[in-house]
């Protein structure tokens, strides 16, 4: 069956087309048959960038004025003689749409029903940067495809198994039941994925692994999963909490934000732009919220590049060390994302220290693993293993699609 997942943003549209099935899933054989991305939408510039299978990207210039003309340039490369990989759109047997927040309300993934997109458009207001832009592409592509299922995969249902004792806040508990604040957790679905490639990996089954998985890239996370549950993770209300971001502040100190307002005489509108857009590893630095121009910066001798990098790893390394507190002991600690793939810095610095709990990094093998593909970076005689597993949303809602069309849906990969 071929699948087209959807991501779509406030001006941009990222896709996959899957070809899967519960045979391929059990052999773990699905594939991408093309993969790509539309950017800059709204403008006479906006850039298509394509990948079929096996042959080369190529990038086209074209004036795309909104998310409905995007989706339809997808389907048209994806079945043009030149640059296709199926003959006809009917080929595409469903589709699944990455949506961020499902509040309460959805605990797993969902088919795209009247009453679900409904209760979508109410999550909104929890998620004003993002669910607004998930659902205008899913409108988009139910116009174009309005014949085949679609699919709604929620960022926070894997984090609906938390425990009260964690998801709730120490704020008088009327807030939680009139207006729902409460944790809610994100990067759900990378941390389901890497949580069960690595039970793949340690040859062990959900029922006997404590997993700690941190997703390192712009935005930041780490989960605890206990037997395959979401039982803990930084980001909370909002992907404001938790770790230092790229330009997130993280963790904070509430009074904190009165007192700059007060003392800059900040709205509250600027004041959530600076914690959400001028602050972490770019705030810190002064400098710049890529990972790896930090890296760079710092090897020459800028101390602020040095500060953020170490802020930003300390704080990984304090929530590696409570979630296994947690838990009562981990099997082992996943690095992720962009951060989390590609930094070998990074790992190092989250790990050093933590061989109390018995992991340990091998540092040749940490320096050696390549760019999208699975390592076991530890020492032969680590008691923790620590793995390096590039993360594949886009399966993830892939399979959940199809499941829900069979009506088989599971909490697995």
């Amino acid at each position: 069956m071929k699948i087209l997942v959807i991501n779509s943003g406030s001006s941009s549209v990222k896709y996959q087309l899957i070809e899967t099935s519960f045979e391929l899933i059990e052999r773990d054989s699905d594939h991408v048959l093309a993969l790509g991305s539309v950017e800059r939408i709204g403008t006479s510039s906006a850039v298509h960038t394509y990948r079929p299978a096996g042959r080369d990207k190529v990038s086209v210039v074209r004036e795309i004025l909104e998310h409905r003309v995007a989706i339809a340039e997808i389907i048209r490369t994806l079945t043009a003689p030149e640059t296709g990989v199926i003959r006809e759109a009917m080929e595409i047997e469903a589709v699944g749409h990455r949506m961020v927040h499902g509040g309460e309300k959805f605990t797993q993934s969902a088919l795209c029903t009247p009453e679900v997109v409904q209760e979508i458009e109410d999550c909104c207001e929890l998620a004003p940067l993002h669910n607004p832009h998930n659902l205008r592409g899913y409108h988009a592509a139910r116009q174009i495809m309005p014949d085949v299922p679609h699919a709604a995969v929620f960022d926070t249902a894997y984090h609906q198994t938390m425990p009260a004792h964690a998801y709730l806040y120490g704020l008088p508990h009327v807030l939680y039941t009139r207006h729902g604040i409460r944790r809610y957790g994100f990067h759900g679905t990378s941390h389901r994925f890497v949580g069960w490639r690595s039970r793949k990996l340690l040859g062990r089954p959900r029922e006997e692994t404590r997993l700690i998985t941190c997703h390192l890239g712009n935005g930041a996370s780490v989960c605890a999963i206990d037997h395959g549950r979401s039982v803990d993770t930084s980001m909370g209300f909002t992907p404001l909490e938790g770790l230092l971001m790229g330009t997130r502040c993280g963790d904070l100190d509430p009074a904190v934000l009165f007192y700059v307002m007060h003392k800059e005489d900040l709205t509250e509108y600027e004041a959530s732009t600076m914690l959400n857009k001028h602050s972490g590893l770019f705030g810190v630095s002064g400098l710049s919220n890529d990972m790896l121009e930090l890296v760079e910066a710092e090897a020459q001798g800028h101390e602020r590049a040095k500060l953020a990098i170490d802020i930003f790893c300390y704080r990984v390394k304090k929530y590696i060390g409570a979630y296994a507190a947690a838990m009562g002991g981990a099997d082992a600690v996943i690095f992720t994302g962009g951060i989390g793939e590609n930094s070998p810095i990074v790992r190092a610095r989250s790990t050093a220290g933590l061989e109390f709990m018995g992991a340990r990094v091998d540092p040749a093998l940490n320096e050696a693993a390549i760019k999208g593909k699975e390592a076991d970076i530890s020492t032969a005689d680590a008691k923790v293993r620590t793995l390096v597993i590039p993360t594949n949303e886009e399966l993830i809602i892939a399979r959940d699609t199809l499941r829900l069309m069979k009506g088989k849906l599971q909490p697995t990969a």
